[in-house]
């Protein structure tokens, strides 16, 4: 039985990872969260929020810093029986067929071989994929390999499934038909897992599979809001009650507490992860300059229900996440309660010719990041008006991980390519003035 009716806690969970400079890197900040048996929990949140983070430790993949994590009564402390985990890659080893595949947990618990045989039969079986017991991962779909891996974690026969967004690899109708199919078999109780967490990027995903949504904030990893899920399924995608739990959790997603977006870009004391290092969100130009127009004339002429634009412009949920953001961070709009308005600088922004908009756009970057004010301080301070990119990186490196400045420097090259602020000559490294 669950201890206290939870399949399993989480409490108090803190993760900070180490930086070059020693000074930490924190990315869970006390997070305490509990699933309770017979419920799927989804966890939304931007990108680096934490949610994968947090999930390996809750599979015990990853140590917390602090706090601790209990599952049947017992502190985690190493992968536990009982829990299983699908990743968003696929995984599968291809020079092994698809029963090779789905026996391999088993085969490493010590089960026997005719068990392991009957049991992957079952599961494979069970997620669909009768019929192809033998073939290799290169003869399958992504949607027949995913299910490979949901079979492989059902397998073992969990209390705990976790899914690190299992579907945002796959085309949107495989990832309907397969999403479906995984709630069939968790209504009719065919598989024996008791409880499912979630992360996902895709809101409409979350509000169609769980029985609760949390909410994670960022820079650091924290719980925002959990929000009850008491639609009765099957769910409708059109309804007025699915919508209103979509534009719910839209609106904690993509607003901003009152000034924190100024108030880290420009560095100033007591506003976390400010400077330099500041995490700047993905938000390729051409994406701005598009939800920017889409916004600023009709049907919306400045401003827009978030769920509606995105659904007019076909932006993704995890683009639309960092597009709003940088949108608010450049001074170009304001997002409150599911909304987002245009300011007076986007709509300047969106009737400009094309030189007045670069323009525009490179006075709102250097005064608003001040990552690009500092590269273009350091260029034009230059005797050759050049500088390598591994200066700006190691810099980056002093507040994030290795993988996240590169990221960073990236988008910071991207718009400062765009307002005609610097160049970048890839084969070089290197970034320079523009030749006048």
């Amino acid at each position: 039985m669950a201890e206290n009716g939870f399949l399993i806690a989480a409490e108090g969970v803190t993760k900070t990872y180490q930086t070059p400079d020693h000074s930490g890197r924190l990315v869970l900040d006390r997070i305490d969260f509990r699933l309770k048996e017979g419920e799927i929990v989804a966890i939304l949140g931007k990108s680096g929020s934490g949610k994968s983070t947090f999930l390996r430790v809750l599979a015990g993949l990853t140590p917390p810093s602090e706090g601790r994590v209990v599952y049947r009564g017992q502190e985690i402390t190493a992968p536990a029986a009982g829990i299983t985990m699908v990743f968003q890659t696929f995984a599968l080893f291809p020079w092994l067929t698809v029963l090779g595949n789905v026996e391999l947990g088993l085969e490493a618990q010590g089960v026997s071989r005719d068990e392991r045989r009957v049991r992957a039969l079952k599961a494979i079986d069970v997620i669909g994929l009768d019929g192809f017991e033998s073939a290799y991962p290169k003869e399958l779909s992504g949607g027949m390999r995913q299910r490979v891996g949901f079979a492989r974690a059902l397998v073992v026969n969990p209390d705990i499934l976790l899914l690190d967004e299992p579907f945002s690899a796959l085309d949107v109708l495989t990832a309907e038909t397969l999403r479906g199919d995984l709630s069939d078999l968790w209504v009719e109780q065919r598989v024996p897992t008791k409880g499912i967490i979630l992360v996902s990027h895709n809101i409409e995903e979350a509000v169609e599979m769980a029985d609760r949504i949390v909410v994670f904030g960022s820079d650091p990893g924290c719980i925002r809001a959990e929000i009850p899920d008491t639609l009765v399924r099957p769910r409708d995608w059109a309804s007025p009650g699915f919508r209103q739990i979509v534009d719910q959790v839209y609106g904690l997603l993509t607003t901003t507490p009152q000034g924190v977006v100024g108030r880290r870009a420009r560095g100033e004391v007591g506003a976390p992860d400010a400077g330099i290092g500041y995490r700047l969100p993905s938000a390729s130009i051409q994406q701005l300059i598009g939800l920017i127009e889409a916004l600023c004339y009709p049907p919306y002429s400045g401003r827009a229900d978030l769920p509606h634009i995105a659904e007019d412009t076909q932006i993704s949920d995890e683009d639309m996440f960092g597009l709003v953001e940088a949108m608010q961070l450049l001074g170009f709009g304001n997002a409150s309660g599911g909304d987002i308005d245009a300011t007076p600088c986007g709509q300047a922004f969106a009737e400009a010719d094309l030189q007045h908009r670069k323009q525009i756009f490179a006075d709102q970057i250097v005064k608003n990041v001040p990552l690009v004010a500092h590269i273009r301080k350091v260029l034009d301070e230059r005797p050759g008006h050049t500088a390598p990119e591994t200066r700006f990186l190691a810099e980056l490196e002093d507040h994030l991980s290795e993988e996240e400045a590169q990221r960073v420097l990236e988008t910071v090259i991207n718009w400062g390519r765009y307002a005609e602020l610097f160049a970048y000559d890839y084969d070089r490294g290197t970034l320079s003035l523009e030749n006048p």
